[in-house]
């Protein structure tokens, strides 16, 4: 018989540990439950819901629901909030069929900032580079002008809760190997790129660029906004900082149609202007004699005539000078 095992042994066996290649290791506690909802209204373009689809691609901690309807108030954002456990809210929001508007809001007190999409550029356009992993968690990297002005500071708080994915999160991949970028340029655009991280050495390559005017958000979709106003609450009219009132697209539109209809009024001046100096043409007398000769053709018998005076000129004899 096989000789029983000393319990000093067994000690020894559960104190030493062996390491198998390919056994799954214990993944970290997910502690950051942020959350972000990613959805849009009723009655946006087929642009706008691709544009929605991109931004739900770069935040693997997002959640979906259905559209908005237009007859429901904004506020019902936060109701909507609290069924998908979100704290932090992306809404697209289109008017008129031809103004798409982004806001960027926290739930349920608020702050939000609205935002107007100008021009967009979706992910199936762009032939970008690179090889990032779908999931990871980017690192966000701000300019030194988001901590000059309060209005600033306030804009970098929210992108930074809204685009940082919470760590150890389930459909986050654990890998880092991208870089968020936002720069502020001329106190007007916010600029956000994406840029992957090549090598261990810290190597990038921007593989994709996203414009906003104050801010315009550049994201490897590109969006061209612009910054409206930011608000004490959610989806609310309580505002707090509002951006420059001549961007709006309603004003836009108006200012060019009082183009178009002052081009009309300088056009009807120049004509009133062109009949009173007709009118005034009409008052000058012309004498008749004067005018006969206008388009008179010349003929032989001209020519005889004028021969004829040159000769009569040259028999009449000069008179001499007197000498003193």
């Amino acid at each position: 018989m096989a000789s029983k095992r000393n319990s000093e042994d067994l000690d020894e066996d559960e104190n030493t540990s062996i390491s198998v290649p390919g056994q799954k290791t214990k993944k970290g506690k997910w502690t950051n439950k942020q959350r972000v909802l990613v959805f849009c209204g009723r009655g946006i373009t087929h642009r706008a819901r691709h544009l929605m689809l991109d931004l739900r691609t770069l935040l693997p901690h997002h959640k979906t629901d259905t559209k908005l309807d237009r007859k429901d108030k904004l506020f019902i954002i936060n109701e909507v909030c609290e069924m998908k456990s979100c704290n932090t809210c992306i809404f697209l929001e289109m008017r008129k069929k031809k103004d798409l508007f982004m806001w960027f809001s926290f739930a349920p007190h608020g702050p939000s900032a609205k935002f107007l999409v100008e021009n967009i550029h979706t992910m199936d356009e762009l032939k970008l580079t690179g090889n990032c992993l779908k999931g990871s968690r980017p690192v966000l990297s701000f300019d030194k002008q988001f901590d000059k002005t309060p209005e600033n500071q306030l804009l970098k708080e929210m992108f930074n809760q809204i685009f940082s994915t919470p760590n150890y999160h389930p459909k986050s991949k654990p890998f880092t190997d991208r870089v968020m970028t936002f720069s502020i340029l001329d106190n007007k655009r916010i600029w956000v790129r994406n840029f992957q991280i090549v090598d261990e050495g810290g190597t990038l390559l921007e593989i994709g660029t996203v414009k906003f005017w104050t801010a315009e958000l550049d994201l490897v979709p590109t969006i061209v906004s612009l910054s409206t106003l930011t608000h004490d609450a959610v989806m609310c009219a309580g505002c707090l900082t509002t951006g420059s009132p001549t961007w709006l697209p309603v004003l836009y539109r108006r200012m060019i149609r009082r183009k178009a209809a002052f081009k009309y009024i300088d056009r009807m001046d120049a004509k009133l202007a062109l009949e009173t100096r007709r009118e005034e043409s009409k008052d000058i007398s012309v004498d008749e004699e004067d005018v006969d000769d206008i388009f008179h053709t010349i003929t032989q018998s001209d020519i005889d005539k004028a021969r004829a005076n040159k000769s009569t000129l040259k028999s009449t004899p000069k008179k001499k000078r007197k000498t003193s």
